[in-house]
């Protein structure tokens, strides 16, 4: 913490009072290395800073760009998976900053732009889908449970020998196959309803004149 702190002054002393470029590029080789390091096990943030602060002391270092760059658009993806929209687009900015015509850049932009408009539609036709959809994770998730419990049954006979193992096997393998059954027939009553709206959806547009609902693309 200490060391850090003592290097944070040191660089921003050389920001604003300028200092031998030897030092100068000590330094930011060293930020470049904690970005680097910071990357690789996972912690994109700390590898966000680091290089930022290597190019408040080497503006043009190539390493610190293409490094800022490809951390910005890492979190720009995992934003992006969080559906946190807004903030994927700032990272991305801060990438297409070093590297503007970086396709994979462009690319991410895109579908985060359509994946936005997706949403609005989603939203307009089917307010409270979120509700539905952790139900729908929740009962698939239930299902492994299931799943594991006849390979127990199934790893039970192995060294039991014991038909009584297998018979429970059976009976949860009906068990699981009736519930895949509803919960599939839930996901495709869902799909449905997203797309062409819900009642509650339909109800609400009775008192607009926007007309009719758009479908999903």
């Amino acid at each position: 913490m200490v060391r850090t702190l003592r290097l944070g002054l040191l660089v921003a002393t050389i920001a604003t009072t300028g200092c031998s470029s030897g030092v100068a590029q000590w330094i930011a080789n060293t930020r470049i290395g904690q970005g680097d390091v910071a990357l690789a096990r996972g912690s994109y943030a700390e590898a966000s800073n680091a290089y930022r602060l290597a190019l408040r002391i080497a503006p043009n270092d190539e390493r610190a760009r293409v490094g800022l760059r490809s951390v910005q658009v890492l979190i720009a993806a995992s934003d992006f998976r969080a559906a946190r929209y807004d903030d994927a687009l700032a990272a991305l900015a801060v990438a297409a900053k070093y590297d503007p015509t970086s396709a994979r850049v462009i690319q991410l932009r895109a579908d985060i732009e359509r994946a936005r408009i997706k949403r609005d539609i989603v939203l307009s036709n089917y307010p409270t889908y979120k509700e539905t959809a952790r139900q729908l994770r929740r009962s698939y998730e239930s299902l492994k449970v299931v799943d594991a419990r006849i390979v127990a049954a199934l790893k039970r006979f192995d060294y039991t020998y014991d038909p009584q193992e297998l018979d429970r096997a059976i009976v949860l393998s009906y068990d699981l196959a009736a519930e895949m059954s509803r919960t599939t027939n839930r996901l495709v009553a869902y799909r449905q309803v997203v797309e062409s709206g819900s009642a509650e959806a339909k109800e609400a547009t009775k008192t607009t004149s926007s007309g009719s609902l758009l479908p999903l693309p």
